[in-house]
C-alpha cells in the first residue's frame, strides 16, 4: 500500500552518455513505449507527490532542454502568437503539474558532483536524489518514513539483481559434482537502486571537483562515519544500462507496466 507523503524536491542525474545503446545518446532520452525513460521515473515520484524536479544535466544536455521545451507543442495541436508578446497555446493538453529546474552541472563531471551542484535549487533539508534511467514499484512514502525514523543523513534503495546467466550448485566435497541448477536466479547481494534520500548534511561529504563520483568517493565517506542507511525495495526495479535492457523494458511496458504508479 502506498503511504503518502509530504512534496519533496528531486534531483535527477541526467549526465550519462549511454555508450552501450546501439547509438551514442544521453541514455535518460532513450525511449520506453514512445516516452524518454526520464518521463517515466519523473512519472514514479509525481505519482507520489513530488512533482519539483532538478535535472542535473551533463552529456547532452541541449537535448533534453529541447525536450522540455518542446513538450507541449510537440504533443498538441498549438497556436502560437507572435511578436513581442510571443506564447504558444497548446488545445488538449494534459498538463503535467511539474516544476522543472533544468540545471547544467558540467559536460564531464560524474555524479557526486553533479549532486553537489545541483543542491544549490535544493529548499528543503531533505531531498530526493535519483537516476535517470531506472524504474520500479518503490514506495516512496514508505523509504521516507524509513529514512526519518533511522536519523541518519543519507538512504539509498536497496535492490536485488536477477542474474543474466544460470548458477550451477557444486557439491562440498570439492570433485566438481553438479548437485544443483538454478535458471537467472535472483542474487543474493542488494546493490544500489537509486531512489536516495539525502539530508542537507551530505553535501559536506561532496565535492565540487568534475571528478568526484558519488558512489565511489561520497558514499565510502558516508559509511565511515555511520551515515548512511539501505531501504530494501522486494518489489520491481530495473536499470537501463544497454540496447537490450531498452528492448526488455519496452516489453515489460507493453505487457504489465509494474513501475507505472500513476493512472
Amino acid at each position: 500500500m502506498r503511504t503518502e507523503a509530504p512534496s519533496l524536491p528531486v534531483i535527477v542525474l541526467c549526465g550519462g552518455e549511454g555508450t552501450r545503446m546501439q547509438a551514442p545518446t544521453n541514455k535518460v532520452l532513450v525511449e520506453i513505449g514512445g516516452r524518454p525513460i526520464l518521463w517515466h521515473v519523473m512519472k514514479i515520484y509525481a505519482s507520489h507527490g513530488h512533482t519539483r524536479f532538478i535535472l542535473a544535466l551533463g552529456h547532452q544536455a541541449e537535448g533534453i532542454k529541447r525536450y522540455f521545451l518542446e513538450y507541449e507543442p510537440m504533443s498538441y495541436d498549438f497556436t502560437i502568437h507572435m511578436g513581442q508578446s510571443c506564447a504558444i497555446s497548446c488545445y488538449g493538453a494534459e498538463t503535467e503539474d511539474w516544476e522543472v529546474i533544468l540545471a547544467d552541472t558540467g559536460p564531464h563531471a560524474l555524479k557526486g558532483a553533479r549532486v553537489y551542484r545541483a543542491a544549490k535549487y535544493v529548499d528543503t533539508d531533505t531531498f530526493f536524489v535519483t537516476y535517470g534511467e531506472a524504474v520500479g514499484d518503490v514506495d516512496l512514502g514508505a523509504l521516507l518514513a524509513f529514512h526519518r525514523q533511522h536519523g541518519r543523513l543519507a538512504t539509498v534503495t536497496g535492490a536485488r539483481m536477477q542474474s543474466h546467466l544460470g548458477v550451477f550448485q557444486l557439491g562440498e566435497n570439492g570433485d566438481g559434482q553438479v548437485v544443483g541448477f538454478a535458471e537467472k536466479p535472483v542474487l543474493d547481494h542488494w546493490i544500489n537502486a537509486g531512489f536516495m534520500l539525502f539530508e542537507r548534511g551530505v553535501l559536506d561529504y561532496l565535492d565540487d571537483d568534475d571528478s568526484f563520483q558519488l558512489e565511489r568517493d561520497g558514499f565510502p565517506r558516508l559509511v565511515t562515519d555511520g551515515q548512511l542507511m539501505m531501504y530494501r525495495h522486494p518489489g520491481y526495479w530495473r536499470s537501463m544500462k544497454t540496447f537490450k535492457d531498452t528492448q526488455e523494458l519496452d516489453t515489460v511496458w507493453r505487457e504489465s507496466a509494474p513501475w507505472k504508479t500513476w493512472e
